[in-house]
């Protein structure tokens, strides 16, 4: 089967800031309509109700402040800052001044579900019209909220995260008990990690075992199966050579408790990773979402290579626990398309095709 990781290019509307409840109502109707047209298999509302991967959910939790004066260190590039910062201006001009202050003064409480009840209602009645076998909804994960974030509240960076893990569960069971598939965005768990092991290994691994362990606190009672967790390096185009190896965070991401993984590995720094999987890393049961097609070039894949990735993590993992994805999604920011529009249908439809080739050799 295929599927992406959930952010699509918006529509010129929406990229434009018209986002009343129609437009954004008939936006996600229309880009249902063309994944199914397409033939993925498993589906997202592109975000259409977002306006970013992860800073969304502050507009829907409580116990935050934004103070744009006072300006925080962009941590979760690591080195690549150092080794690459004019060039990774082009891409995020404030990187290289830092980032406004996401400051927790006061209890984290999840106050605004209209927002996640209205995604789920367009997603709902535009599922109506299409033949898919899935559709999946996203939400951050706790190490990816308030990445630019300070606790100056809790007594401890545990009931930090926690208090984040427990209002964050209100999403995650709004969309699982819409009979939707939940999707656990987690990024900054991986990009954090340049940063924090120049202190040592011991305190990456303090970091983000806490995180992880949260994550699976707020995801208790949900069914593995109804749930995929996407780690990634990033869906910004900089150079990247600061990304954890796969190999150094695999243990942490195979601890939460999801029936499936979504991984980067089409792109050139991370497609030899394939090897990672070799002698049984995969927990039994547990199915691989590899990217077999990337955001993070305008050249469309040839099918017989998307066919080609997707044979080789088969052969490791077995072909029943393997689903063909996307490297990461191609519109961090409601305002940004990682590649052109037409470039990511192109993607699509090789990644389609490359699925079908695979489909038959491996069957």
């Amino acid at each position: 089967m295929t599927t992406h990781v959930g952010s699509l290019v918006r529509t010129p509307e929406l990229r434009a800031g018209n986002n009343d409840l129609e437009t954004v109502r008939q936006a996600t109707a229309e880009v249902v309509r063309k994944q199914a047209d397409i033939g993925l298999d498993i589906i997202s509302d592109g975000e259409f109700g977002k306006s970013s991967w992860s800073n969304y959910v502050l507009s829907r939790i409580t116990g935050f402040e934004i103070r744009p004066d006072q300006l925080r260190p962009v941590e979760w590039l690591g080195r690549d800052l150092l080794r690459f910062g004019a060039v990774i201006a082009r891409e995020m001009p404030t990187v290289l001044t830092g980032r406004p202050t996401e400051a927790c003064v006061s209890p984290i409480e999840y106050r605004d579900h209209t927002a996640i009840r209205r995604a789920i209602a367009n997603f709902q009645e535009a599922l109506k019209s299409v033949k898919v076998e899935e559709a999946f909804l996203t939400a951050v994960a706790p190490a990816s909220t308030a990445y630019d974030g300070v606790n100056e509240f809790y007594p401890s960076d545990k009931d930090y995260v926690f208090a984040l893990a427990e209002a964050l569960r209100e999403e995650y069971l709004e969309i699982y008990n819409a009979g939707l598939l939940l999707q656990v965005d987690d990024a900054v768990l991986a990009n954090m990690y340049d940063h924090l092991v120049q202190q040592s290994p011991e305190r990456y691994r303090e970091w983000a075992q806490l995180r992880v362990d949260a994550l699976n606190h707020a995801l208790r009672g949900i069914p593995e199966d109804r749930i995929r967790y996407h780690v990634c390096f990033g869906s910004w185009h900089v150079p990247h050579l600061a990304d954890a190896a796969l190999e150094d965070i695999v243990d942490l991401i195979v601890q939460v408790r999801a029936g499936a993984y979504s991984i980067e590995a089409a792109n050139p720094r991370h497609e030899h990773e394939w090897r990672v999987w070799q002698g049984g890393r995969l927990p039994k049961g547990r199915i691989l979402i590899p990217g077999v097609v990337t955001h993070h070039t305008i050249t469309v894949e040839h099918p017989r290579l998307v066919a080609d990735r997707i044979i080789r993590y088969a052969e490791i993992v077995g072909a029943e626990n393997v689903i063909a994805g996307t490297d990461c999604g191609f519109a961090q920011l409601d305002a940004i398309e990682r590649v052109p529009g037409p470039v990511m249908w192109a993607k699509f439809e090789a990644l389609v095709e490359g699925a079908a080739l695979a489909s038959k050799e491996l069957f």
